[in-house]
């Protein structure tokens, strides 16, 4: 295995922690409204602080991969969006080249970023907020 497939696999395994991390909360903070639910009486102050934490569960995931480059296959390359309900979050994205691979992370707050974003970038950054899974 080359140094950019290690790096590339690298960025690809911090991704889909971060996506198994979002999933977790995501998972637990049902359990929490389950709960309340259950409970006699319900608190409506309750219910609403936890729908409060849902909506900002990184929990609206998509990965575009893409050839990077014109010469090389494989697809290799991906960008990947991780949001919340709001649209903040991040977008992370890993160019595979021949000699090296880059990975880079750019803010998203309200789908906005606070950097130029790519097509694939902006590609996953619209699938994630659509619901699009694997774009």
């Amino acid at each position: 295995m080359t140094v950019v497939e290690i790096a590339l696999l690298c960025g690809l395994v911090v991704t889909l922690a971060l996506a198994a991390m979002a999933l977790l909360r995501l998972r637990t903070l049902t359990t929490r409204v389950v709960e309340l639910e259950a409970r006699s009486p319900v608190g409506e102050g309750d219910l609403a602080s936890l729908r409060h934490d849902i909506g900002q569960a990184l929990r609206h995931v998509a990965v575009v991969r893409y050839d990077a480059f014109g010469d090389m296959g494989g697809r290799l390359s991906f960008s990947a969006a991780i949001i919340d309900d709001t649209g903040d979050g991040l977008v992370m994205s890993s160019i595979h080249g021949r000699g090296e691979s880059r990975t880079y992370a750019k803010g998203v707050v309200g789908g906005d970023a606070d950097a130029t974003l790519t097509p694939e970038e902006r590609q996953a950054l619209a699938a994630a907020r659509t619901g699009s899974a694997d774009a």
